[in-house]
């Protein structure tokens, strides 16, 4: 579910890629003719998430800067955005087709479904969009204000419980699970097509807790239908210094770190790569952009393109571990 900002901002993307761009002359260093024509943002996930929505206000600012239309292309599916991430690694690597992607996306794919490619190389990385904990959201009618009395509820009644993820192995189905195996309980799993549907199922009841960035998250938590009981970093942020981690609320050692990056087809010219990454990073350092990203408790994160490699070759390693000696089924 969007914010009304958020709102205005895909309305905003909407108008931009439906209308001719007229925009002041094109930065200097880009290669060629590029961008001539239409950049499209492949979005493995519904429209609403933290992915869909970092990637519509990037993709505006740098519609406005180049003057071509860059639009965002939702490509959600049951089986965890593997369909976006098909159709992005077969797409022409000539920087006209980009892939949005999470650190939850980057894990389903690795830890869940069964691709004919490997993802470390069949894409290459572009630029590291925000980093953010994730919040742990319940309902307001849950009977439950803090980490230790939602573990008491669920104690106290075994079964009755549900969480929701955003689906099969992404960092929300992965909180659940290191929950359940630091908390001693057994809450059930409900996997989803993404956060939106995820979320909108915690509005309703339908499931008790959910782990979901900030950006999807805060706008409901100021209009007094969700709480959040903590975050999963090791230390307080300054973006949010009244919500506790959960490591201090009586689950030590808990952690879960998210991110959002854009990658492209394997192939795509370096000197293209090298201009998105150089023109995002000063987007992303723009003091508009940190205002309008801390505002839903996350950071810019720019870096380089060898920086997102590294980040997103670790995650996979990490959680491919520790998963495995979790035993959870997939």
């Amino acid at each position: 579910m969007l914010s009304s900002a958020a709102t205005q901002w895909v309305a905003a993307a909407v108008f931009l890629a439906a209308a001719p761009v007229f925009a002041q002359q094109k930065p200097s260093g880009l290669p060629g003719q590029y961008p001539n024509k239409p950049i499209r943002v492949i979005v493995p996930a519904s429209p609403g998430g933290g992915t869909d929505i970092v990637s519509r206000i990037v993709a505006l600012r740098l519609s406005e800067r180049w003057g071509s239309a860059v639009i965002i292309e939702n490509r959600g599916s049951a089986v965890g955005g593997i369909i976006g991430m098909d159709i992005a690694s077969k797409a022409t690597p000539d920087g006209y087709t980009l892939l949005a992607v999470s650190a939850s996306a980057v894990l389903n794919a690795a830890l869940v479904n069964k691709t004919a490619y490997d993802q470390r190389v069949a894409f290459v990385p572009i630029v590291q969009l925000t980093t953010q904990p994730y919040l742990l959201a319940v309902p307001s009618s849950l009977p439950a204000q803090s980490v230790a009395e939602l573990v008491a509820l669920a104690k106290a009644k075994p079964g009755a419980l549900n969480y929701g993820s955003a689906g099969n192995g992404t960092m929300s189905h992965l909180g659940g699970e290191l929950f359940n195996s630091l908390a001693g309980v057994d809450i059930a799993h409900i996997p989803y097509k993404g956060t939106g549907p995820a979320l909108t199922d915690l509005l309703g009841g339908q499931v008790q807790f959910l782990f979901a960035g900030g950006i999807s998250v805060m706008p409901q938590t100021k209009t007094g239908r969700l709480r959040v009981l903590g975050h999963s970093g090791l230390a307080r942020t300054r973006l949010l210094p009244n919500v506790p981690t959960i490591s201090e609320s009586g689950l030590p050692g808990f952690e879960l770190n998210g991110w959002y990056g854009w990658l492209a087809p394997a192939g795509t010219p370096p000197a293209i790569v090298q201009a998105l990454n150089r023109e995002v990073v000063q987007i992303l350092r723009a003091p508009d952009m940190l205002e309008k990203f801390a505002g839903d408790g996350s950071e810019p994160a720019p870096g380089t393109p060898e920086q997102l490699r590294e980040l997103f070759n670790r995650d996979i390693d990490k959680w491919t571990k520790l998963f495995a000696r979790m035993k959870v089924k997939l």
